[in-house]
C-alpha cells in the first residue's frame, strides 16, 4: 500500500507541473495585453508590461514563474493591482466548496440509495422510474437544467431566490443543477454493480445461511459494488468541487468559476494561472484520495498494480 501510495503522489506532482506548464504557454497565445483595454496608449501598455516582466524573454518569465510557484507564490493579479492572486482564491474558494461539498453529498446519497432500489426492487414500475429519471437527469446539460430551475421556482413560482447565496435557500438550486448528473450515474454503477454481486457465491451463500437481505446487501455487497461508483466520484466530485463556469453565472456566485471566465475575458495571465494550479491540485488530492479509499476497500488494485511493477 506504501508503494502504491508514493507512485500515486509522485504522478500527481509530474501532472501537476505538466499542467503548470502547459497554461503557463497557452496563455500567452491570448491575442492582445493584459492591460490593453480602455483606451490606453501603446507607450502606456508597453511601460506596464516593462514594470512587470512581460518584456523578457518567454523563457526567462516561464522560469521567473516556476521559482515563485515552488516558494507557494501565485503572483498579483493584473486586473486588480495589489491584490495577491491567493487572497482572491481564498475570498472566492469557501462559497465554491460548500456549493460543491453539498451538491456532492446530495449526488452521492441519492445515487447510492436509487442504486440500491435499483438492484434489489423487485417491482418493474420502481424500476423503470428510477431508470428513466436516470436517463433525464443525465441527460440534460447544467447549463440547461439551472435555466429551467430558475425560470421555474424563481421567476415562475417565485419559491426560491435566483441568485447568490445569502441563505439556506439560496443553495437549493445550484445544489440540485450540480448534484443532478453525478446522482444519475452514481445510480447507474451502484445499480448494476450491486446487481452482480447479489449473484455472486458469497452473497448467494450469505443468504443460505439465513442473513437478511438488508443486511447483505448494506454489510457484504455494497462494498464490492461501490468501487465503480467510487472511481467516478472522485473526478466528479473534483469538478463539483472547483466550480461550474456555467452554475456559478447563472445562479451569480462570486466562486472560482465565475473568477476563472472573467480572468480569461481579462487576460489575467496570473490569476489563469493561480486558478490552474489551485483547481488542479484539489482535483489531484481528491482522485488520490479515491484511488487510495479504492484500493484500501478492493485489495486486487494494489495486487495488479504489484503485477505492473514486476
Amino acid at each position: 500500500m506504501t508503494r502504491y501510495t508514493i507512485n500515486r503522489i509522485l504522478t500527481g506532482i509530474v501532472s501537476l507541473f505538466v499542467l503548470a506548464t502547459v497554461t503557463f504557454f497557452l496563455v500567452r497565445l491570448l491575442p492582445g495585453s493584459p492591460f490593453q483595454n480602455g483606451g490606453v496608449s501603446g507607450e502606456v501598455v508597453e511601460a506596464v508590461e516593462e514594470e512587470y516582466g512581460l518584456n523578457a524573454p518567454l523563457s526567462q518569465q516561464y522560469l521567473s514563474y516556476m521559482g515563485r510557484l515552488l516558494k507557494g507564490d501565485l503572483g498579483i493579479s493584473y486586473q486588480d493591482p495589489g491584490t495577491e492572486v491567493t487572497e482572491i482564491i481564498g475570498r472566492a474558494w469557501p462559497l465554491t466548496f460548500s456549493v460543491g461539498m453539498l451538491a456532492l453529498t446530495v449526488a452521492v446519497v441519492i445515487g447510492t440509495g436509487l442504486g440500491i432500489l435499483l438492484a434489489v426492487s423487485k417491482k418493474r414500475a420502481v424500476k423503470e422510474t428510477v431508470s428513466i429519471s436516470g436517463m433525464a437527469a443525465a441527460g440534460i446539460p447544467n447549463f440547461a437544467l439551472a435555466i429551467l430551475l430558475l425560470l421555474l421556482f424563481s421567476m415562475k413560482l417565485k419559491w426560491l431566490p435566483a441568485s447568490g447565496l445569502l441563505s439556506p435557500a439560496h443553495y437549493i438550486l445550484p445544489v440540485i443543477t450540480l448534484a443532478a448528473y453525478p446522482a444519475a450515474v452514481i445510480t447507474r454503477l451502484t445499480g448494476n454493480a450491486l446487481g452482480t454481486e447479489l449473484k455472486k457465491e458469497y452473497a448467494l451463500f450469505a443468504r443460505a445461511k439465513g442473513l437478511g437481505r438488508r443486511r447483505i446487501v448494506l454489510v457484504h455487497a455494497l462494498r464490492n459494488a461501490w468501487v465503480p461508483a467510487l472511481n467516478y466520484i472522485g473526478p466528479a466530485s473534483a469538478a463539483m468541487l472547483t466550480g461550474s463556469f456555467a452554475v456559478e453565472s447563472i445562479f451569480t456566485i462570486p466562486g472560482l468559476g465565475r473568477e476563472f471566465v472573467s480572468s480569461i475575458t481579462n487576460r489575467d495571465y496570473t490569476l489563469i494561472l493561480g486558478l490552474t494550479v489551485f483547481m488542479g491540485t484539489v482535483v489531484i488530492l481528491v482522485n488520490l484520495a479515491a484511488d487510495l479509499l479504492c484500493a484500501w476497500i478492493a485489495p486486487e488494485i494494489r495486487r495488479s498494480y504489484r503485477r505492473e511493477r514486476r
